[in-house]
């Protein structure tokens, strides 16, 4: 299927790993014209090239910490200054740390806040204006399962994602008389370097090992195994193409079956 998106600009954050990278992948493998940002250091430079050589793509890299207003700013500038427009804009920024409620405190919230909530609205704000007035764009949010089952033990992602997920489905009432959707996609247990991170902390605080952690979550799991990053890229390209221009004001969970609810 040609998802209509040659030729396409497509941001996006915490492209340098992760499910960023795998991302920022398939949308040049689409013909995408491709911005990423990381963090400044070796590992965005690497994946700017990883991605080049893979797909041949155009890719751009940024450096920014988004929970930077000011460099998240940039990022997106920079981008529009270096390929002249807008089109896709995937907001990502990876998760706060496992904790519970009595061990996080206010700055560990206002972190929360800014790297998952105000990060996602200072990057759209740069990118309607010019989605309004060519009347075409694709705004998708990287928040989690978490949206629709809380996760124990993940009380402030649990909680900031769940902004993000408000300030979706407004906007994309806001937005759709002017063919820009607005979704938010919500992965599962996906074996990235995160998720082997909270597996580590996971097995440290129950004594045990990251390797029972992760055999219980891919029990609980129906399809008995955690997703990849590549079938997550693949759901993200698709909800950015043509094709799924009726779709807006969606949480759409890509999580084997983990959610038990029927909405």
């Amino acid at each position: 299927m040609d998802l209509g998106l040659k030729g396409k600009v497509a941001f996006v954050a915490g492209g340098s790993q992760g499910l960023g990278k795998a991302v920022a992948m398939q949308m040049c493998r689409e013909g995408a014209k491709v911005v990423i940002c990381g963090l400044d250091n070796p590992e965005l430079p690497h994946a700017v090239e990883e991605i080049r050589s893979t797909t041949g793509g155009d890719v751009l890299g940024v450096p920014a910490d988004v929970t930077d207003g000011e460099q998240a700013r940039n990022f997106i500038r920079k981008g529009i200054a270096h390929f002249g427009t807008a089109d896709i804009l995937v907001n990502n920024a990876g998760g706060p740390p496992s904790k519970t409620f009595l061990e996080i405190d206010d700055d560990l919230w206002t972190f929360g806040f800014r790297l998952n909530l105000l990060s996602t609205i200072i990057m759209t704000r740069e990118v309607v204006p010019l989605m309004k007035e060519k009347r075409w764009g694709r705004i998708i949010n990287m928040t989690s399962v978490s949206v629709k089952q809380p996760i124990d033990g993940l009380i402030l992602s649990n909680t900031v994602r769940m902004g993000v997920v408000g300030l979706a489905k407004t906007l994309s009432n806001e937005l759709a008389p002017y063919n820009v959707t607005v979704n938010n996609v919500c992965p599962g247990y996906t074996m990235t370097e995160r998720v082997r991170s909270l597996s580590v902390v996971t097995a440290e605080k129950e004594g045990t090992t990251p390797e029972e952690v992760v055999k219980r979550w891919e029990s609980s799991i129906p399809m008995q195994r955690l997703g990849t990053p590549e079938e997550f890229g693949a759901l993200v390209a698709f909800l950015a193409s043509a094709q799924a221009g009726y779709i807006t004001g969606a949480s759409i969970q890509i999580d084997g079956g983990w959610y038990k609810g029927s909405m």
